[in-house]
């Protein structure tokens, strides 16, 4: 928090160079980030609740199905939220413009882990398994094309160009 706050002094200093967009953009970024703490300690609270208060009441038993499920999908919720909190955090400290498609196709593949850890196999239809797998491959294979294309691009950077040897 106290990174964030050193930064909003920052782009506080910076403030009458920026554009009403960026402005814009900044106010907007911050107030996510606000917003997806306060879901993250909420997250947070709900998990801690139902694992501590489950265990030393007895009525939690890790070892049950139902209860992996839930306490699992409790802490995949709490590791998205703070992915996408870091992600939105960058745009607020204008690290970055932008949030990048790889970055957000992560945080959806996460997402999709989590719905299959959750996923109640006896109440869900075939074709609802065949959507989420079509996603899962959708999102990977894209992000595997995306990945592969930076991969070049960098390759490409590192080798010399013939234009730019020197003549030593």
């Amino acid at each position: 928090m106290k990174h964030l706050l050193l930064r909003w002094r920052l782009i506080a200093e910076q403030w009458p160079a920026l554009t009403f967009y960026q402005r814009f953009e900044s106010v907007i970024a911050f107030a996510l980030t606000l917003i997806i703490s306060l879901v993250i300690l909420v997250a947070l609270y709900r998990l801690i609740v139902e694992v501590v208060g489950g265990l030393v009441l007895g009525a939690l038993n890790p070892l049950e199905h139902k209860v992996f499920q839930t306490v699992f999908g409790e802490i995949m919720t709490v590791l998205i939220a703070l992915e996408f909190n870091h992600t939105v955090r960058y745009v607020v400290t204008r690290e970055q413009s932008v949030i990048h498609t790889k970055i957000v196709l992560l945080i959806s593949l996460l997402a999709l882990a989590r719905k299959f850890i959750i996923l109640d196999l006896k109440e869900t239809t075939p074709n609802e398994l065949l959507g989420l797998a079509a996603v899962t491959l959708a999102l990977g294979i894209t992000y595997w094309l995306m990945r592969e294309r930076d991969d070049r691009l960098l390759q490409m950077q590192a080798q010399p160009h013939p234009d730019r040897a020197s003549t030593d």
